[in-house]
């Protein structure tokens, strides 16, 4: 069993969770102005980790005959037999139980929209079947993650919201769409869609860095609807950076580049969001 449960944890990389906690935590940081409620702060974030956990070993069982398929992405758990579809859905349904019940602790909004939430997390893996715009899907659903945690602690909407939402969205739909430069050979071969196989690795960059200039616009238009502080202004700088960075380094085109674009940085920057934004308060 412990076996299984590593394997498993290596399978939907849980360290990834990375790209949403700390987004999540800023978001509750943002909205009660650096005073988080304990009891609701722990409630959003084991729902944004079961969220992201669940997703991502749905995912895996979703994709296991593509996978397969795919020089680059036949040494995953199941297509190795090193772990069944069973056991990653039963993990699925596990973490689907606990955000279900995390929500619950929380309002009545956050029940309501759980159906959203599985459409949008339980849609992501069929749409690169069907649509280009696959990467925007992915990053629709990631930024549950920020908007979950608002209408945790206000039980309602605010246009507020969209401004973090939406720069994290488009923050990993443009990441997705680097990373999906490896696959546009496979993608067009296995009738695939995503934006490289549709308009070719140049544009697929343009479109990349346009999505992270709108990241960038979000993330400077914080301090318009929320009191931080000249830190957080900094760590959106440095995050400006790492972008101009990532955009580099995928120039390189190896799997290493593409890799380390696509994940290692992107693993860093919203720890530093979040550290600007602890910074403000």
């Amino acid at each position: 069993m412990l076996r299984t449960i590593r394997l498993i944890g290596e399978a939907v990389m849980i360290r990834h969770t990375l790209f949403s906690l700390p987004f999540a935590a800023t978001a509750v940081l943002l909205e009660t102005n650096g005073h988080p409620p304990l009891k609701e702060s722990i409630l959003i974030l084991i729902a944004a980790a079961a969220g992201r956990n669940a997703a991502n070993a749905l995912n895996r069982v979703i994709d296991a005959d593509i996978d397969k398929k795919n020089a680059r992405t036949a040494s995953r758990h199941i297509p190795q037999g090193l772990l069944s579809k069973k056991s990653l859905l039963v993990f699925s349904l596990i973490m689907c139980v606990i955000l279900i019940t995390a929500a619950g602790f929380l309002n009545w909004l956050c029940v309501l929209l759980l159906p959203i939430a599985a459409i949008l997390i339980g849609g992501y893996s069929f749409t690169k079947r069907w649509t280009w715009l696959c990467h925007y899907w992915l990053g629709l659903a990631c930024s549950c993650s920020v908007m979950g945690p608002f209408t945790a602690l206000s039980g309602q909407f605010a246009l507020r919201y969209f401004v973090l939402a939406a720069a994290h969205c488009l923050w990993v739909a443009g990441f997705d769409i680097i990373y999906a430069l490896q696959d546009i050979e496979f993608d067009r071969k296995e009738r695939l869609h995503s934006i490289p196989e549709r308009f070719g690795a140049k544009k697929a960059r343009l479109i990349a860095a346009f999505s992270h200039a709108g990241t960038l616009v979000g993330l400077f238009s914080v301090p318009l609807f929320w009191r931080v502080s000249f830190a957080y202004t900094i760590g959106a700088g440095i995050v400006t950076v790492l972008l101009i960075m990532e955009h580099i380094i995928a120039l390189g085109k190896t799997e290493r580049h593409i890799r380390v674009a696509s994940y290692s940085i992107n693993e860093i920057l919203p720890i530093i969001i979040l550290i600007g934004t602890l910074m403000s308060f």
